[in-house]
Order: structure tokens, then sequence, then C-alpha cells
């Protein structure tokens, strides 16, 4: 596998044209960067548990109609589906609510996580949404973990959701902090700058843990890097990462693309102009499937975003393809 992904899926109810109308959509994060890699002609399989129900098994065709592999033969388990309702506020705004059944959870195991599949793979990210106070979070640890010992790409996006603690924000910041040791690329946007320590704070995380790049997406300005001791910016596109479901992962699904079409597979693979074309790569990405309004379909396939960067001249589209 090109990118081996471990998270969580819910159910994001998009606002339609009409009052009170909604467009049901498959999302979380790990599963959107999946099926972006997928739609990039990479080949990108899927662990997580879902709910026994309709729910469940529309995420589960979602998935496989993406070409998204899933890697845990009881991916639809004894379990209540996590769900997000998306509603709009009286700005216009859209506004997240997530609905969880007293004791529901993915059930994700650490005995579902196979050595054997992430030796197979070249990629393995994990989200912090997957991080929840479950036996979910020991799964996501135990597979960066045994990723970093087989010298993997370890990907890690934090998506700050102290929610999935019962609002328990020591206990969710110590857990995303019990994993950065295994990761190589780590993803962080202005929300969770905080839990982070601030942007003074991302150097001595690099030294102090070993990772080798933080990204830091910042919206409708683009994108900022901390590589070694440089720290660069890709210009933005207008809402980039903001404003449509999924616009985030999709930079981000375009990023990890991009670095695995360069032959990229440690993490001593990487050099300032890999990143810079992955930056831009993700960043065109993310700018169409704002464009596209957002959602697991509005992910953009490699062709959709080679074409943009033709069109604007832009020699990379050329080497990519």
């Amino acid at each position: 596998m090109d990118l081996y992904s471990i998270g969580e899926m819910v159910i994001d109810f998009i606002p339609g044209e009409e009052p009170g109308s909604y467009l049901r959509n498959a999302g979380g994060a790990p599963a959107n960067v999946a099926c972006a890699v997928a739609k990039n002609g990479l080949v990108a399989g899927m662990l997580c548990s879902i709910g026994e129900d309709d729910f469940g098994h529309f995420l589960a065709d979602t998935l496989q109609e993406n070409g998204v592999r899933r890697l845990n033969p009881d991916f639809c388990a004894e379990a209540i589906t996590t769900m997000a309702f998306v509603t709009l506020d009286e700005s216009g705004d859209r506004s997240f609510t997530f609905a969880r059944k007293p004791g529901a959870d993915m059930f994700l195991s650490e005995a579902q996580v196979k050595e054997e599949e992430i030796r197979d793979s070249v990629i393995v990210h994990a989200g912090s949404c997957s991080l929840s106070a479950s036996p979910v979070a020991e799964a996501t640890v135990k597979a960066m973990r045994l990723a970093h010992e087989f010298g993997k790409l370890v990907s890690f996006d934090v998506n700050y959701r102290n929610l999935m603690w019962n609002d328990d924000v020591d206990a969710c910041v110590k857990k995303v902090f019990e994993c950065l040791p295994y990761i190589d690329v780590l993803k962080i946007s202005e929300e969770e700058l905080d839990m982070m320590g601030g942007a003074e704070n991302l150097p001595k995380l690099m030294k102090e843990y070993g990772i080798t790049l933080i990204v830091l997406t910042l919206g409708g300005d683009g994108a900022k890097c901390y590589y070694q001791d440089q720290v660069f910016a890709v210009p933005g596109r207008k809402a980039v990462c903001v404003d449509a479901t999924g616009a985030g992962d999709a930079f981000w699904g375009g990023f990890l693309s991009c670095l695995r079409l360069l032959k990229v597979e440690t993490a001593e693979d990487l050099s300032e102009e890999i990143i810079r074309k992955a930056m831009k790569y993700g960043n065109v990405s993310g700018w169409i499937c704002v464009q596209k309004k957002g959602g697991i379909s509005s992910l953009p396939t490699r062709e959709q975003i080679l074409e943009v960067l033709r069109q604007e001249g832009d020699g990379d589209a050329y080497h990519l393809g």
C-alpha cells in the first residue's frame, strides 16, 4: 500500500440548496485523506470500525466506491456510528454538532492492527480525531509505533476534538503528545497551535520529539512549513482549508500523494524542493475541493490537480505528470 490510514468515520449532513434540506456525506479526516490518496491513483487502505447499521454500511460503501481498501474484516461492528450534523447559523457559517449515543464508539482494538499490513505500506497516516477516550486510541498509537519501528513515513494530523474525551482537555493533549515520538510529518492548523504550545514552540518540539516536518495550514493564506532550521510559506488560494468539509484533508491527501509520486518513502528522502512541490500540490487540491463545495465526492483526482497547474504554466505539472 502507498497509504495505511487509521481513524474514525463520521456522517456529515451538509445543508442543501433549500432550507432544512441536507446532503448526506461520508467523512472523517483519516478517511478523507485515504480517499484523496486513492483519487490520485495510489493504493490506500483504511483501518477503523463503524456501526453495523444503515449509516455504517453507507460509510463502508463510500470508502470502497472511492477506491479505498478496508483493512479489517470486521469493519462494520456492533457499534453505533458516530455522526456529525452540520447546520448553518444565522450568519451562514457552518456549525458542527457531533452526536453519539452513550457508550458508542468504533471499538477498534490493538489486535486489529496487523504488522504485515504496516510492513506492506509506505506512509502510515492517522488523525487525532481517532484518539478518542477508548481502545481506538491505543490501536492508533500502536500502529504509529510499529510504523516508526519499521522505518515507514508516519504522518499525523492534529484535529482538536476534546469533545471525544468528554471535555477532558488535559487527557486529549496528553494522548496527542504520546504519539509525537513516532511522527515524521505533522500537520496542524491555527486552531491547534495552542495545543502545541504556540508557533514559537514548534522548532523546540521538532528537536525534542525528532519530528522532521511540521506544516501549519493557514486557511485562505496558504500554508507555512517548519523544516530543519527553515520556515517558509506557500502562497494561498482563497479558502484553501476552510468553508468546505474535507478541504483541509484534501490539502493533506494531495500533499502526501505528491510525496509518494516523488518517490519519498522515508523522512530522509524529504528536501526543501520536494516539500515546496508537495505544498503547492496540496494547495491546489484543497482549493478544488472548496470550489466543489466539499466532501469526499469533491476530492480532486491527480489529473484535475495537474490540469490547474498546467493552466498556470507550472512546470511541476509536467514533472509530476
